[in-house]
């Protein structure tokens, strides 16, 4: 919120009835923005599962240079991650300034047409541009995603509301995986499968409408600009209170409003500015873990003796603990402090890469691979909640879209190192970066991250 609007009664009165929130309403919402997210965690996990197809089919060649001069499968890793960079660090904003609500079924829409179109593409470039273009809507839906959990959440369920949230995007991670497994192989109706498994996860954007038709706009990011009749008018219409007429939006006054060119320069202002740095630090290196995992989860298990067909099976077996874990740890979300959840789940993040990177039985490796996905959840989760904490509405999504930025910067230049990493030294070279990477992330959060567990956003942003 503003200070004029978060220093008047009614503004006040916003934040405390939406941290008042029975927990029924408050987990419905979570669950329907959480659904709109799932489509777009199909499209970006579907990275690491077509690959394989891609490779056999032809269209992309192991070990020939493509897009920035790198082998196919990397410069396709890379061109996801660079699109979703792009999409944080310049269009986060357009989420402060028109709201989550609209942005939310924008961007979902952006990404849905341009991965139906790189469905229909028949070159490794063409994938890669397209599969840019996408990259682009699915980093403005995570940001705003982030932002509007956060801010609906009451606080005292806000890191199981994101654990929540996590588990049903994670419910697209199996989903994409099964799919990849079962239609590679084959080419039903004459389209290969690696085109269906895109088809499918574009196809998401039929249920948008649905979705967004259930979603009210958030009441903090309403009063935030001035329109605290529509924020007051949301919680009625929440709290089964009879609700009054609502005046038009313009003729509302916008108190403390600040030009979109201001809006990241407040993070660099004490006291945002030492959770800025702290922020940027951790994101380059806690995405080298959870995608240098994640992405390359199928050939990694390749490189250690099985074929592509047993690696798929092994990733869509380990790929059933993704919506589980956040589910698993979410009794921890609220009982402990974010940052000690963060700092513990680097560690076994660290440590279950090195074990895992070891074994050639196919249970250990399903069972390592599981124990390190959760792992990651455990990290993921508390760390999306961290950051929208860190920062007043005002300026949250501005700020989060750039210090996020820099995770998908991270693994577009982590991609190739992860690549060569395997080529010249195999699986043990490459969870040996991973935990080197998770050993930053636990210096970063444990000297310069702030304590906010249990605490109300404006608490903690102030």
């Amino acid at each position: 919120m503003s200070q004029a609007a978060s220093a008047s009664p009614v503004g006040a009165d916003i934040a405390a009835r939406l941290d008042a929130l029975p927990s029924k309403i408050a987990w419905r919402l979570i669950a329907l923005v959480s659904l709109g997210g799932c489509f777009e965690f199909y499209d970006l996990m579907m990275t690491a599962y077509v690959s394989p197809g891609l490779v056999q089919a032809g269209v992309f060649h192991v070990g020939k240079a493509g897009l920035f001069g790198q082998g196919d499968q990397a410069a396709f890793a890379s061109a996801t991650f660079l699109g979703l960079f792009l999409g944080t660090v310049l269009f986060a904003r357009v989420a402060d300034r028109f709201g989550r609500r609209a942005i939310f079924t924008f961007s979902l829409v952006w990404y849905a047409a341009a991965t139906a179109a790189m469905a229909f593409a028949n070159t490794a470039l063409e994938i890669d541009a397209w599969r840019l273009l996408s990259g682009v809507g699915i980093g403005i839906e995570l940001v705003t995603i982030d932002a509007y959990v956060g801010e609906l959440a009451p606080a005292r369920l806000r890191g199981s509301a994101f654990a929540v949230n996590q588990s049903i995007q994670f419910l697209a991670v199996p989903i994409v995986a099964a799919l990849s497994w079962l239609l590679l192989p084959q080419a039903p109706l004459g389209l290969a499968g690696w085109r269906w498994v895109m088809l499918i996860g574009a196809s998401g954007a039929l249920a948008v409408w649905l979705i967004r038709r259930a979603l009210p706009e958030s009441p903090r990011w309403l009063a935030r600009q001035g329109r605290l009749a529509e924020a007051s008018a949301v919680l009625d219409r929440l709290e089964g209170r009879p609700t009054p007429p609502t005046p038009p939006a313009h003729a509302q006054p916008a108190p403390g409003k600040r030009k979109d060119r201001d809006l990241l320069a407040e993070a660099f202002r004490p006291p945002y500015a030492r959770r800025t740095a702290m922020l940027v630090v951790f994101n380059i290196f806690q995405a080298i873990g959870f995608y240098g995992f994640g992405n390359w989860a199928p050939t990694l298990i390749a490189a250690q003796g099985h074929s592509v067909v047993k690696s798929l099976g092994y990733s869509a077996a380990i790929a059933l603990s993704f919506p589980l874990g956040p589910l698993l740890c979410a009794p921890l979300a609220d009982r402990f402090e974010r940052k000690t959840l963060i700092i513990a789940a680097a560690a076994c993040t660290a440590g279950l890469g090195l074990a895992f990177s070891g074994q050639k039985a196919p249970a250990a490796i399903i069972a390592l691979g599981v124990a390190l996905t959760v792992s990651n959840n455990l990290l993921s989760f508390s760390y999306h909640a961290y950051q929208t904490e860190l920062y007043p509405t005002r300026i949250r999504a501005s700020a989060v879209g750039f210090v996020y930025a820099w995770s998908r910067l991270s693994t577009v230049v982590s991609s190739f190192a992860i690549a060569a990493l395997l080529s010249g030294f195999g699986p043990a070279g490459v969870f040996s970066f991973i935990a080197a990477a998770m050993a930053i992330v636990i210096g970063a959060v444990g000297l310069f991250g702030p304590r906010t567990a249990r605490l109300s956003l404006e608490e903690v942003s102030s």
